[in-house]
């Protein structure tokens, strides 16, 4: 009882602990159509609460509420526990006009502390024309039955598909954004196709959501059911007018039949799957050339760029590395960037530069850093510059060229002890340097090994023993394989040798069987089990199989009348077995143990 207490209050307190932090969300649909209603949920995660204060919410009106909803949960796992509860307040309201408006959060009092939900924005959008047009048609024909919709045909502007960008007009390698939606009036299960091929583009795709996530939308007079497809963001890679030719997707829609019947008077309806084609019109990209007067060291960047620079050390001995880093950061074809170059000193010895792309991409290109970290080691004392680092890039903003640069450095380079064997400090990424300022290397210390000259390998013993060890080995392969196709070619031969471990097999299925007490399955395991191994044993094909013509044959190859007997026996006790009533796991062990014994024994007559 004691530690039944003490775990309930560690619980109590556990679930105390989690729910201290209080929170009170407000949801509603993104987009809805006017007249049309929907619900307006406030969720706290308390129980014990009271009804919300709504703020005064116009151009929307209350038609019921608020319905109290609540959840609660808790888990257990290798004894952490984690609890969650809820309370949700639904309101059902009805947009009584067009537009665009913002619904204000609620409060509610928790604990006595007053807690404001958040703000949400709901697009209303306007009635369906067509549906409208439905509507006023049904009730002009009210009080006379229709035959129904017998068509499957799918209309053009029911399901369609659009590619769009958000640019017509760009320079090369400005980004430009290919995207393309999805419009749906009907009931759409399947979407399947790709883009043709881009020619004359640098192509990345817009990582989208995995779980794609209709929205409402009002297109042509009509509300559609909308959802992006897939997103690219282009790089021209020339100018001139560029075509973007058209995709063609397939659409797989769940349609509603009626039947024709005129005498079906309860309306029923089937559903069936319709294929639609989806086409995406050709668009047209008109790409400039970049303008003249590129700036010296103009490497084809295009976008909006920062630049920065820091160095490792400003004082440092000889034959110590130094790293200067380079950060280019903005939006653009950043992927396209080529490494600026640095002028450092004669008299350092300098390394490949290490880059780290730290850039993702965005409808607008990429955007984000690229670190570019030069090393480079002073081999003798004195004072260095490291000159500044220009970089230019056509600026999409202003239309013209820029060019940016970082500081320049002075380095103070002591004298080492000892400069010209002096081992170099390691790179900051952690790669091996090679040793400098020595002439030889890995000098081979100890006694020398020396061959007479005009000894060979070729015509000596060993010469010989290469050759014949590998002919001898590839001659047994042969007499093997010849043997193993010869066996093999013999089917029934191969049948017989192999029955008893097809047995052995198929008995240990008829085990697991037995231990799970599964009758039927044990007894049809048990029955191919015989079956398949006499038929295997005796060369006759299943389907004519039978006791008397097994006998026939068993007495053929010498085996004895009583073993035949024996056979026949196990046979029959698993029919009867099979559907005789009585304790059902004593029979199915019997039988288990006679057809294992009588293989045993047929085995070893047969092989005499």
């Amino acid at each position: 009882m004691k530690k039944v207490f003490l775990t309930t209050l560690i619980l109590l307190t556990t679930l105390a602990a989690v729910a201290d932090e209080v929170t009170f969300v407000t949801s509603a649909p993104k987009a809805v159509v006017v007249n049309q209603q929907f619900r307006l949920k406030y969720t706290v995660n308390r129980h014990n609460v009271k009804e919300p204060r709504l703020p005064q919410i116009s151009d929307f009106r209350i038609l019921s509420g608020p319905s109290r909803s609540q959840q609660s949960s808790t888990q257990i796992i290798n004894g952490n526990v984690t609890s969650s509860q809820s309370l949700t307040f639904t309101y059902i309201l009805v947009a009584e006009k067009e537009g665009e408006f913002t619904l204000p959060g609620a409060t509610v009092s928790v604990d006595g502390n007053e807690i404001t939900s958040n703000k949400v924005t709901v697009k209303v959008l306007p009635q369906d024309k067509a549906n409208a047009a439905r509507q006023s048609a049904s009730q002009g024909s009210r009080g006379q039955r229709q035959p129904g919709n017998t068509s499957v045909d799918i209309a053009a502007n029911d399901l369609f598909m659009t590619a769009t960008l958000n640019k017509t007009n760009v320079v090369e390698q400005e980004a430009v954004l290919l995207t393309f939606k999805v419009y749906s009036a009907v009931n759409l299960t399947a979407l399947n196709g790709k883009i043709p091929d881009l020619k004359g583009f640098q192509i990345q795709e817009v990582e989208l959501p995995p779980e794609k996530e209709w929205q409402l939308e009002h297109y042509n007079g009509r509300n559609y059911r909308t959802i992006l497809w897939q997103q690219y963001v282009l790089f021209p890679q020339q100018s001139g007018e560029i075509e973007i030719p058209s995709a063609t997707f397939e659409g797989v829609v769940a349609q509603q039949v009626r039947p024709i019947d005129p005498f079906d008077f309860f309306g029923g309806s089937n559903y069936v799957e319709v294929k639609k084609e989806l086409r995406t019109p050709r668009l047209k990209l008109n790409v400039q050339k970049l303008p003249s007067g590129k700036p010296e060291g103009f490497s084809g960047a295009v976008g909006s760029f920062k630049i920065s620079s820091s160095v490792s050390a400003t004082e440092l001995k000889a034959n110590e590395a130094v790293t200067l880093r380079l950060v280019i950061s903005g939006t653009g074809n950043m992927k396209l960037i080529k490494t600026p170059e640095v002028e450092f000193p004669e008299d350092f010895e300098v390394y490949d530069p290490k880059v780290d792309n730290k850039f993702s991409l965005r409808t607008n290109g990429f955007s984000g850093n690229k670190v570019i970290e030069y090393l480079a080691i002073p081999r003798f004392g004195g004072d260095y510059t490291l000159p500044s680092i220009k970089f230019s890039y056509y600026d999409i903003a202003s239309k013209q060229y820029k060019t940016i640069e970082t500081e320049s450095y002075l380095l103070k380079v002591e004298k080492g002890s000892n400069e010209d064997n002096a081992a170099v400090a390691a790179y900051v990424s952690k790669e091996e340097l090679k040793l400098l300022g020595q002439d030889i290397r890995f000098i081979k210390r100890g006694e020398a090994q020396f061959a007479r000259k005009g000894d060979h390998l070729f015509g000596s013993t060993l010469y010989y023993i290469c050759y014949i060890i590998p002919l001898l080995l590839f001659v047994l392969y042969i007499v093997i394989h010849h043997k193993k196709v010869a066996e093999n070619a013999n089917i029934a031969a191969l049948r017989t040798k192999k029955a008893n471990k097809v047995a052995v097999k198929r008995l240990k299925v008829a085990k697991k069987f037995l231990k799970e007490n599964k009758k039927s399955e044990f007894y049809d395991e048990i029955l191919k089990t015989l079956w398949g191994y006499m038929s295997d044993k005796l060369s006759i094909p299943v389907s004519q199989l039978s006791k008397d013509n097994i006998a026939v044959e068993l007495e053929k190859k010498g085996v004895e009348a009583q073993l035949i007997a024996e056979m026949n026996n196990v046979l029959n006790e698993c029919e009867f077995a099979r559907y005789a009533p009585g304790d059902a796991g004593e029979a199915m062990d019997k039988v288990y143990k006679m057809s294992i014994e009588a293989i045993s024994k047929m085995e070893n007559s047969i092989k005499r």
